[in-house]
């Protein structure tokens, strides 16, 4: 048994940018920035490294996300690791490794003023709704073999 899931929390590098195929599917595409913070142990300064990565939504999941998400927009990505390739114009192989989201949770608005004053409280009434795409086959934990 092997496993290909992913978890990200970042922001938008873009604005999403919505499709539709030859078939008809909806697919959504943007950027997603995510960041590792520590303190380096020989100079005792803090480090930053940031990750850029290539997200794509299908079907409702890519609607939800062109209609509510921005650039700079908060949001953790459920997913899998997909590779795809194709030859350019010049018959050079590229490649690309994308976040396929499968589930998504979006952060708190940013800017928009709300009634409570206190951000405090605020966070702790305000519920996020956790976005799921349709999934078509239940994976049955007691069946991983570890």
């Amino acid at each position: 048994m092997n496993l290909n899931k992913v978890f990200l929390v970042g922001r938008l590098t873009r604005k999403p940018e919505l499709r539709t195929t030859p078939s008809g599917q909806t697919v959504c595409s943007f950027g997603l920035a995510t960041n590792r913070v520590w303190n380096n142990p020989q100079t005792k300064e803090r480090q930053e490294q940031t990750e850029f990565h290539n997200i794509v939504l299908w079907r409702r999941l890519a609607e939800i996300a062109s209609q509510y998400l921005d650039k700079g927009s908060l949001v953790l990505i459920e997913g899998r690791l997909q590779t795809r390739s194709w030859d350019d114009q010049s018959g050079v192989k590229k490649y690309r490794t994308e976040i396929i989201g499968e589930n998504i949770q979006m952060g708190p608005k940013s800017g928009v003023p709300s009634s409570n004053p206190n951000p405090i409280t605020q966070d702790k009434n305000e519920e996020i709704p956790i976005i799921e795409e349709e999934k078509e086959e239940e994976i049955d934990i007691s069946q991983i073999p570890f």
